[in-house]
């Protein structure tokens, strides 16, 4: 199996703005169609406390006033297992979900290694711990046709990645998806 890291980021490489906001990012029903099609293989998400806090809403999302792209994916993630590395959260209320104080690079290996289905890692902070100890397999960027001009970057800013170019679908949106396999360990 592969662990995964994905993200929607700005064209400048940003996945929030100067003032924490991805407003900017919110992909229309045919992205987010294409982000669904994509996470279905996956059958654990990694998250650091904040990225966990954000995708938390996924949790109770399933009203049928919702789009019903939004509530395949709220499927999909509550149907997923969670860790979530925190050493200042003590417990979660979402099942399935497990809090872990350190990110342990060999623990991770072996959970991947063990994994039925591919293993994401979302959130830039803790997957540039991933990107460092060489474990991201691939990567896969929604490039929105937006230049916020700084923020939190998607790819690790101190660590050189080469990337072999897997799989490219441009949207009508203008949304760009792109998809890597990380070819050489980081340097």
């Amino acid at each position: 199996m592969s662990l995964v890291f994905s993200a929607l980021a700005s064209l400048d490489g940003y996945t929030v703005d100067t003032s924490g906001s991805f407003d900017w990012a919110t992909p229309d029903a045919e992205v987010h169609a294409a982000v669904n099609a994509r996470e279905r293989g996956i059958g654990t998400y990694l998250y650091g406390r904040r990225m966990f806090e954000t995708m938390h809403v996924w949790q109770d999302i399933g009203s049928h006033d919702e789009p019903a792209v939004m509530r395949e994916y709220a499927d999909i993630w509550r149907d997923a297992d969670k860790v979530v590395y925190s050493s200042s959260l003590t417990g979660v209320t979402t099942p399935r979900t497990t809090v872990e104080p350190v990110f342990d690079p060999a623990a991770v290996r072996t959970l991947v290694e063990a994994a039925p289905g591919d293993v994401s890692i979302g959130g830039p902070t803790l997957a540039a711990e991933a990107f460092r100890a060489g474990l991201v397999d691939e990567v896969v960027l929604y490039l929105v046709p937006v230049s916020v001009g700084g923020g939190t970057a998607a790819l690790p800013t101190d660590l050189m990645l080469n990337l072999e170019l897997l799989e490219e679908h441009a949207f009508p949106s203008g949304t760009v998806m792109l998809r890597y396999r990380v070819s050489s360990p980081a340097a």
